[in-house]
């Protein structure tokens, strides 16, 4: 059986990136240098096997293009986890989600990290 184990992302800022990563709920698991002089982080969320790998290099500009690509995650409860990243100054958009959530339809909402990664948030049972 073939395992889907991380996804890599090159960030500007290291400290900012984990910082935005952990009001998430991504626990910060190992920090190294690698071979090649890049400084790498891994998170993870509890009990997922797939984990996120922060890649900052001193020789790389990150410039992301909109629409590039995303990550999601899924919670439990979109409508309070929404709530508690927007009450620590995450902007989540469409800026309507509330009104959005109340209507009945899918509950998907985004946010987007420090270097224009998206990342979608869906309600999951």
């Amino acid at each position: 059986m073939i395992h889907f184990l991380h996804t890599r992302i090159r960030v500007a800022d290291m400290e900012a990136s984990i910082a935005f990563y952990l009001q998430l709920g991504f626990e910060l698991g190992e920090q190294k240098d690698s071979p090649a002089g890049n400084k790498l982080a891994f998170l993870h969320l509890p009990g997922n096997e797939h984990f996120l790998e922060l890649c900052w290099s001193p020789d790389y500009e990150v410039a992301v293009p909109e629409d590039l690509m995303h990550t999601a995650v899924g919670v439990q409860d979109i409508i309070s986890y929404c709530d508690k990243l927007e009450n620590a100054g995450i902007e989540i958009w469409p800026s309507a989600w509330r009104e959005k959530f109340s209507s009945g339809k899918r509950k998907m909402a985004f946010v987007t990290d420090p270097d224009g990664y998206e990342v979608e948030i869906l309600e999951r049972s």
